[in-house]
Parts: C-alpha cells; structure tokens; sequence
C-alpha cells in the first residue's frame, strides 16, 4: 500500500528492515545505543561491528539517546548507507507524553536522514515491541507525524514503513486508509 505526500511515496511493506535497499535505516535503539533485542538487535546483527564502534563514540560524546532525539551511524554491512538510531517512548498509560515522544522520533529521524542527503529512509513500527506502545495508537502517531512532516516540503522521494508482521502491517494499512488524503 502506498501514498503520495507532495513529491514523496509513502510504502507499507511486510519484510525485514535489515534487507532494506533504502539510503538510510531506523533503528528502534535503547538509550544506551549498544543493541538489544528485537529491531535494535538485529539491525546491529545484521550491520557488525562498525555500527557498535560509532554508537560507543556517540555515548561517549552526548551520552545515554534521550527518547524522542535521533543520531546517524554508518549502515556497516547493512545494504543501508546509514542507520538512524532513534528511542521511543515506554507505554506508561498514554499521559506521560508518550504520543508527543514518539511523534519526535519521527520527525527527528527524518531530520537526520534530510541532512545526511538521503532520498529513502525505511521505518519499523517504533516503540510497539518490548517498550508496549499500542500498536493501532503508535501507528497513528507513526503516519500523521511522517505526514506532517513531509506537507512541510522534503527532498525524500520514498518513506518505507517495513513492518515485521501481517498483523501489525495491517494496522498501519488501516490507519492510513482513515488518514485524508
């Protein structure tokens, strides 16, 4: 499924964001920018060591990624020239800020991707695995922060969400079905 927003495809695709051909990768990081599980783990994984060694010098300069912010590393063995390491928010009930939160790693990830020249940059469905997010709110949140965005004006031609299941690709098709045009 897809949508046009000014002179920018957005793509929802099923698939494994480690395989994606796009300039630029999101990573669903922690804080600490060392790996983990899910997405974070396998974009690492999948990437070696080249991505670890430029997320330590990040840690070492800035510190622990706030949630919200985005950094840039090298794509390492990723068919990505880069990865976009973001951190979304904890679910904690939803009055926490947390939809304020994950429309920053949106759009900060966009940012990151816009200066490094970027013409592709490739989405998971960020903070809806181990951090809880609901995965129909986090959708919506996910598409009208995107969306926003690129009304704004943006050299990215195409903005792929690669969503790991039918389920959670499902959600995000219906979302975007419900958003205007």
């Amino acid at each position: 499924m897809e949508r046009r927003v000014g002179n920018t495809r957005i793509v929802l695709v099923r698939g494994d964001i480690t395989r994606q051909g796009v300039d630029a990768v999101v990573n669903a990081a922690n804080p600490s920018l060392m790996g983990g599980g899910g997405v974070d783990g396998a974009i690492h994984r999948a990437g070696g060591p080249a991505i670890l060694d430029e997320c330590k010098k990040i840690v070492k300069e800035i510190g622990r990624l706030a949630p919200g912010n985005a950094v840039a590393t090298t794509g390492g063995r990723l068919p990505a020239r880069h990865v976009i390491h973001t951190v979304g928010p904890v679910w904690r009930g939803g009055g926490r800020g947390e939809p304020e939160v994950l429309r920053s790693a949106y759009v900060e990830s966009l940012k990151r991707a816009e200066e490094l020249g970027c013409r592709s940059v490739a989405f998971p469905s960020i903070s809806t695995g181990a951090y809880g997010y609901p995965l129909e709110e986090a959708a919506q949140v996910a598409l009208e922060a995107v969306i926003g965005h690129l009304e704004e004006g943006s050299p990215l031609e195409e903005v792929r969400f690669v969503l790991f299941s039918d389920t959670v690709l499902a959600a995000y098709e219906t979302v975007l079905k419900k958003l205007k045009p």
